[in-house]
């Protein structure tokens, strides 16, 4: 809780310190917990372009943001963790100063961000938006400049987590689903989108000998989701074999031990029956 003196100087100072303090009892309390490395670290926007792919950006113009939606940087993601407390005492002077001023009640430039989906980057404010936190505001006026990505940010948190953006990037890029199959295909394990990957262009295959044309990428992945992909989770749902994976984990599972089982390629009730009760005698086996 911030405290004040009634003298701006030793305030700003003391705002400082307890920022660093509680810098570093988040940094203890993340090593006690076990918690993956990345927890505390900004996210790099560069990184996150990297995996979600760049297409496009527009310049949204000056509007307030809300502090809790930025959680990265372009090149500052050494001297702030990721609640841009500091992280060391080299920011001390300018932090300082701008804490003074925020005190004394005097006008703080706007900072500078990009926006890609509901997340923010500083480009330029890194000290203001520190200070910000440090004195418990939510808000923050910025210039945005939104950047549209082939790939959405949902669900990216820590940088561990564009892993699987990245993943996803290279597998919409071979399989470019579009619309509600674009959605509806996910995967939990990023190296799973690798082997999808391959399926997906191996039935493709397989269609293009059986019907004598010539299919680009695109064609491939409409066929694909509509023929082949949603009557077979539509029967994996009505057997009850979904379970607690996504759909198209389920989906990957059967496919294997589809094949593994009858060394076919063909969908139907039987194949689906098949399936599951070598899967309930295996785990008969187990119980025994």
């Amino acid at each position: 809780m911030r405290r004040d003196t009634g003298f701006p100087v030793a305030d700003a100072e003391n705002d400082f310190l307890r920022a660093r303090r509680r810098q570093v009892m988040s940094r203890l309390a993340a090593w006690l917990r076990r918690e993956p490395d990345d927890v505390n670290i900004m996210l790099p926007f560069h990184e996150v372009v990297e995996a979600l792919g760049m297409v496009s950006e527009k310049r949204l113009g000056l509007q307030p943001i809300r502090l809790d939606s930025i959680v990265g940087s372009v090149d500052r993601t050494r001297d702030f963790d990721r609640r841009f407390r500091p992280t060391s005492g080299r920011v001390r002077e300018r932090w300082q100063r701008l804490a003074l001023a925020a005190r004394r009640g005097e006008s703080v430039p706007p900072i500078e961000v990009y926006r890609i989906g509901e997340l923010h980057f500083i480009i330029d404010g890194h000290h203001r938006v520190s200070v910000a936190h440090a004195l418990g505001l939510s808000v923050i006026d910025a210039y945005v400049t939104q950047v549209i990505t082939r790939v959405n940010a949902a669900g990216i948190r820590y940088r561990g987590d564009l892993i699987v953006k990245d993943y996803r990037r290279l597998f919409l890029e071979r399989v470019p689903l579009t619309g509600e199959a674009r959605a509806a295909v996910v995967l939990s394990d990023p190296w799973d989108y690798a082997e999808l990957g391959e399926h997906i262009e191996a039935w493709g295959f397989r269609l293009m000998q059986d019907t004598g044309q010539l299919l680009d990428r695109g064609e491939v992945a409409r066929r694909w989701y509509a023929d082949e992909y949603k009557p077979v989770v539509a029967m994996l749902r009505q057997a009850e074999m979904i379970g607690d994976r996504t759909e198209t984990e389920a989906y990957m599972w059967v496919a294997a031990e589809r094949y593994r089982l009858i060394r076919t390629h063909r969908w139907d009730a039987d194949v689906i029956n098949a399936v599951r009760e070598e899967t309930q005698s295996h785990g008969r086996g187990h119980r025994g």
